[in-house]
């Protein structure tokens, strides 16, 4: 019988903290047209001139406050997760891990997998709810690798798992047990989410919905509010609201003195996490008259994400894993 192999897929990272890195990897992600829906003809001379002219150096530099010694956050969280979810499935399936930008790419993944045999493969966005410009421009790349294959294998995908009991559970677990590490009780706990425009869910995209139906059900198994906002703004389109940035800043002067953030869109900490939530998100909030602030670490590789992972996958690979 084929091999079963799993694909764990992730955004992406540039290769170093440096500016020439950062500027690749946003050229290729910033050119995605699921990730930008402006026209080509409007977009492209305003990628390639002001934004890839100024924000790589900019963004290096904030790449570099979160930089680890084997590499960037996101890449070597995801790696953990691949090695972790493999001890976990043992050897009748191989696990591996892809960049949606970057590296690994998933083309080179993919036909790495299929080489060393795997004729069943389980695609896995990391991606809890589901977005256009995540979700679905992952599995674009996964397609179109495999548009370029003459033998190709069966393929799954992995289902958008925002209301997945497991996925609450895992988060309840985490988001309790760092609590409990604290030396302060939060006054609020805040669920930041990646923020998307506007027009996206005028559009039809389910993202806004699911990331409230997350949030809600976290809320409730947890026993206590959990206020939704959205970070990482970018351009002047209307994106969702409300921004986490002008939340942290406005929640001092409504009595919330001491906050809780947690990523829960996110499946590992990465720049927006780290340094947007954690350094900057801290800074404004203790600046606008907060006296304690505390980012809540990702699932990322926690026992809790692995019960998590191992739970979906062995769910998906019903009728092609025996046991």
């Amino acid at each position: 019988m084929d091999k079963i192999g799993i694909l764990l897929i992730n955004l992406g990272t540039p290769d170093a903290p440096n500016a020439a890195s950062v500027r690749r990897y946003l050229k290729e992600f910033l050119s995605d047209r699921r990730v930008v829906e402006i026209p080509q003809l409007i977009w492209q001379p305003i990628l390639r001139g002001p934004i890839l002219l100024t924000r790589p150096a900019k963004s290096a530099k904030a790449y570099k406050e979160v930089w680890l010694e084997a590499g960037s956050p996101l890449a070597v969280n995801t790696r953990e997760m691949a090695v972790k979810l493999q001890a976990l499935v043992g050897p009748d399936v191989s696990v591996n891990w892809a960049m949606r930008y970057g590296k690994p790419s998933i083309a080179d993944r993919l036909s790495a997998m299929v080489a060393a045999g795997c004729g069943r493969i389980l695609l896995a966005p990391l991606y809890p709810q589901y977005c256009a410009a995540t979700t679905a421009t992952a599995l674009d790349a996964c397609y179109a690798a495999l548009a370029g294959m003459r033998a190709q294998p069966a393929i799954r995908t992995l289902p958008p798992y925002f209301a997945d009991p497991a996925y609450i559970e895992a988060l309840r677990s985490s988001t309790e047990r760092q609590l409990a590490e604290l030396d302060f009780t939060p006054d609020l706990l805040v669920a930041s989410f990646h923020g998307m425009p506007e027009r996206t869910r005028t559009l039809g995209d389910p993202y806004y919905d699911q990331c409230l139906a997350s949030a809600k059900l976290l809320g409730d198994a947890l026993n206590r509010e959990v206020r939704v906002s959205f970070q990482s703004r970018f351009g002047r389109a209307k994106w969702l609201g409300p921004a986490t940035d002008e939340s942290l800043r406005t929640l001092p002067v409504k009595g919330v003195k001491k906050v809780a953030v947690l990523t829960p869109g996110f499946s590992a900490d990465c720049l927006e996490t780290l340094e947007e939530i954690a350094m900057q998100g801290r800074e404004e909030f203790l600046a606008a008259g907060g006296n304690k602030f505390a980012h809540l670490s990702c699932l990322n590789a926690s026992p809790e994400a692995m019960n998590l992972y191992r739970a979906l996958a062995i769910r998906e690979l019903v009728g092609w894993l025996e046991t």
